[in-house]
């Protein structure tokens, strides 16, 4: 594996969230996957899913994270109502995964932000 897709990387925020080393206030966690509330908010609901695999982004997936892509969208939506998001169609949420320094990206660790609840939200 070469390091964009290592277990973990010794400077990565997220890896040090993933090994305890960094608390978090956990949403979910398995095997594969580990959630956990965003420390700045946009909205009622606001938390992150990443896999603990690292993978720096969106831009470096490949046919062999399929499985892991997929778990992360159908587990978006029991997680959001479980956080308080309310029920489609009048409730909803939001998945944004920020790619690169032009998409936005801060951490260099694919992250799906999942941003729900009541509207005015800060950010979008």
């Amino acid at each position: 594996m070469t390091a964009t897709h290592s277990h973990s990387d010794l400077d990565c925020i997220f890896c040090k969230i993933i090994a305890g080393k960094i608390p978090s206030k956990k949403v979910y966690e398995d095997e594969e996957i580990y959630a956990f509330h965003d420390i700045h908010p946009w909205a009622p609901v606001h938390f992150l899913m990443i896999p603990k695999t690292h993978i720096a982004s969106l831009a470096q997936v490949g046919d062999v994270h399929r499985g892991l892509l997929g778990r992360m969208m159908t587990l978006a939506p029991k997680l959001a109502l479980q956080e308080g998001c309310n029920p489609y169609p009048q409730g909803g949420f939001r998945v944004l995964s920020n790619t690169g320094d032009e998409g936005g990206q801060e951490v260099q660790h694919l992250h799906f932000h999942v941003i729900g609840g009541p509207r005015p939200w800060l950010k979008g």
